[in-house]
């Protein structure tokens, strides 16, 4: 069972111990790990306390996903034009 309440997109890089993490369903909350499980230790947590913020500053929280996804890519490098 995902034990997260917001999918998770993991981005490997070149880098064999540093993956980077975020979710596109909660504006603003990324973060960094040294493997797999550890981005998705570190999520569950900083998803908890991001939208701990997001309510002490007012903001909105986005409705929980009922089915979240943990998806594994290669990290998506931005062209610059």
């Amino acid at each position: 069972m995902i034990e997260l309440e917001y999918t998770l997109i993991i981005e490997a890089t070149d880098e064999p111990d540093y993956f980077g993490f975020y979710s596109p369903e909660l504006e603003g909350f990324t973060g960094i790990g040294h493997s797999i499980e550890d981005c998705v230790y570190n999520a569950k947590w900083g998803m908890k306390e991001h939208i701990n913020l997001l309510k002490q500053h007012g903001l909105t929280i986005p409705p929980k996903n009922i089915n979240p996804q943990i998806i594994v890519q290669n990290e998506q490098v931005l062209a610059v034009v």
